[in-house]
């Protein structure tokens, strides 16, 4: 313990004296004493009798860096450092962080933080934190950026009877990272279940693939902070403005198999039901109350779950065993003057339905029900069973708690835990295959050479060309400089066309009316002009390249394709209902890239509009196989180049194909 103080209330006495039951040898680091806590003292690190697993470091920022260099020379390879005053003050401490990253390196130190929390092992009584509190032992790992969110929650889950295997505290992630914890939690026999509290992850590619090879064997929830931006300018795109990082950050975490918790609540519930089971199936509800019944029953069908379809056998040993005014139909309603015995009896009945997934069991605190017995009743249940034992014991909930069965006030919660069963038993953890479709690279490499060569960033409908080489098909046609030119292009493409400038500068071209739709040949020249005359007077300092003349495109339903390369985690694909509404309506889903045929088709499926494509009133079902492949060359042409946003918007789906009308696209800046 390197800072080790003998003033009460410091960290560094305050960490020393959790340090006591630690089941190894502890050694205090700090050059004014002898002695602390009865603990024996050394000046130095370099005095030290022997190199040690771990150093925690609690000393002023600027002292660090020389602790750290001692611990290198010494041997010891593990270091925690508390301290703070680092990249979270700003400038000067971001180079005290530096400092410490390249002494570590040198080293090859693991180093957790700096200002950080510290660590806690339960298994060895290890608590090499601030926290005075030693959590209870358990089978669930808890990772967090932030320290004092810890504190937080060490001190409820001591009253809440909640055991933790380990926790940490990331910190400012210099060196270790949640990806290096999640690598060694999914070896760790007394791991479980991993809960993570995040505010962010540098390295994004390589959060997902560490945390999908855990998440297959241990079930991964984590909560995101920092779900609002605020103050966002404007994007250059529809993909831009809706790709916020809360739905980037919760799209990675999907697809990497990982649970999502909206709130506090929510990690904690959830972490408890995923420590003993991993699949739900149909719902089954058993209750001594009406009320609650029902507002499980509406829960269900909230969190897309299915009750369970009792089969003939059930109901009738259930109107064997329970009064004729029962409801012997799922929800089971045993009525409000149910003993134990006949909550029992049912409860087995149910249980033996091979319909019946789960059981959610729900009891309100009659004067003819035995907590004791319902208890027992449940714990001899071999399927997953959910409580809902209001006004339960203590002692009886700390029977429950210890057989990891989860208990919950509020049936609604309780269906949410259930849910989040469902969902990591629903998550594909295969390997996946991306298809490269044939493309016309050697066209594509010359547009795209063009575009940067122009020195533009923006690229407008003219980039329908790098569109055509991957195969999405556009609607015929051709940029106009002159009005001549315009009618050209019209009368080879036929009537009526569509109208729109070219301009890198003009991102919503209907916001000034710099479109014009349905024109026909004695209408061309004046729309011509007239879209030019709109641009010179609203925007009289953009750039006009000329005007787009395109085959108007009849029918079909209207959806968005977009991309965005995001910082932490690469390429994200966007997919929704499209035209000028979609930011209005925000029918959107994401994934990131590259995509394969199946991700391209749950993206799809996964957007409420979702039924206009299949048809709805008596309508063909769209082309949403096309639609698909059509999502894949897009997320091809997304990897294939440096390109920062880009956007189909709409393409156009038909019963057979589909049709890209309008395109921009964003050049990454260079390097």
């Amino acid at each position: 313990m390197i800072g080790a103080s003998a003033e009460k209330g410091k960290v560094g006495n305050v960490i020393l004296r959790n340090l006591r039951n630690f089941r190894g040898e502890v050694y205090a680091v700090n050059p004014k004493y002898s002695e602390i806590e009865g603990f024996k003292c050394y000046p130095s690190v370099s005095s030290l009798p022997e190199a040690v697993d771990l150093a925690v470091i609690a000393i002023p920022a600027i002292a660090v860096k020389n602790a750290l260099e001692e611990c290198g020379e010494k041997g010891i390879r593990n270091v925690i450092v508390i301290s703070a005053g680092f990249k979270e003050i700003g400038v000067e401490g971001f180079k005290l962080e530096k400092e410490l990253i390249q002494v570590a390196r040198k080293y090859a130190i693991n180093l957790l933080g700096p200002n950080c929390l510290g660590m806690i092992n339960t298994e060895i009584e290890l608590n090499a934190t601030f926290s005075e509190i030693m959590p209870r032992k358990g089978n669930v790992a808890f990772l967090s950026q932030s320290g004092a969110f810890i504190l937080a929650v060490i001190s409820w889950s001591k009253r809440a009877k909640f055991g933790f295997s380990k926790i940490v505290s990331l910190g400012n992630k210099a060196i270790l990272t949640e990806a290096d914890f999640l690598d060694f939690l999914g070896k760790d026999p007394g791991t479980d279940v991993i809960m993570l509290y995040v505010e962010g992850i540098e390295d994004g590619k390589k959060f997902m693939e560490t945390a999908k090879k855990v998440a297959k064997e241990k079930p991964i929830i984590v909560m995101k902070a920092g779900k609002t931006e605020s103050g966002v300018k404007a994007a250059s795109s529809h993909t831009g403005s809706l790709a916020g990082s809360y739905e980037v950050y919760k799209t990675a975490f999907i697809q990497s198999g990982i649970v999502v918790a909206e709130t506090v609540e929510e990690l904690f519930d959830f972490a408890f039901a995923l420590a003993k089971y991993r699949k739900a199936g149909s719902i089954a509800i058993v209750t001594n109350s009406g009320g609650p019944g029902v507002m499980a029953s509406d829960a269900v069908e909230i969190q897309g779950l299915k009750l369970a379809e009792l089969n003939f056998r059930t109901i009738e040993a259930l109107r064997k065993i329970l009064p004729s005014s029962a409801s012997f139909y799922n929800p089971v309603d045993i009525l409000g003057d149910a003993d134990v015995d006949r909550f029992s009896n049912a409860l087995k009945v149910v249980a033996e339905d091979e319909g019946v997934g789960t059981i959610l069991a729900i009891l309100a605190p009659t004067a003819q029900i035995d907590f004791n017995k319902a208890v027992e009743s449940v714990l001899s249940i071999r399927k997953p069973v959910f409580c809902c034992f209001m006004g339960i014991d203590e002692k009886n909930e700390e029977i429950l708690i210890d057989n990891r069965v989860p208990n919950f006030l509020d049936p609604t919660r309780a269906v949410k835990a259930i849910s989040a069963v469902d969902r990591y038993s629903k998550f594909d953890f295969s390997e996946k295959e991306f298809e490269k479709f044939e493309v016309d690279k050697n066209r594509a490499e010359t547009i795209f050479k063009d575009f940067v060569n122009s020195g533009a960033r923006y690229i407008g409908v003219e980039g329908m060309k790098l569109l055509e080489c991957y195969g999405i098909k556009t609607a015929p046609w051709g940029i106009a400089r002159t009005a001549e030119e315009a009618e050209k292009i019209a009368e080879s493409i036929g009537y009526p066309v569509a109208m729109k400038i070219v301009s890198p500068d003009v991102i919503h071209k209907s916001d000034i009316g710099a479109i014009k739709l349905d024109v026909m040949r004695e209408n061309v020249k004046s729309s011509f002009y007239e879209i030019i005359t709109r641009v010179e007077s609203h925007m009289p300092d953009a750039r006009i390249d000329g005007v787009m003349v395109q085959k108007m495109v009849k029918g079909g339903r209207e959806v968005i394709l977009g991309m965005k390369k995001d910082l932490q985690f690469g390429n994200v694909i966007m997919f929704g209902l499209g035209g000028i509404y979609v930011e209005v309506f925000k029918d959107v889903s994401f994934r990131i890239a590259p995509l394969n045929i199946d991700d391209a088709h749950a993206m799809i499926k996964s957007v409420k509009s979702f039924a206009l494509l299949k048809g709805v009133r008596g309508e063909k079902m769209l082309d949403i196989n096309s639609l698909a492949e059509t999502i894949v060359r897009f997320s091809q042409l997304s990897m294939d180049y440096p390109i920062a946003e880009m956007e189909i918007n709409p393409l156009k789906v038909f019963e057979k194909g589909c049709v890209a009308v309008d395109f921009r696209m964003l050049l990454e800046v260079k390097k």
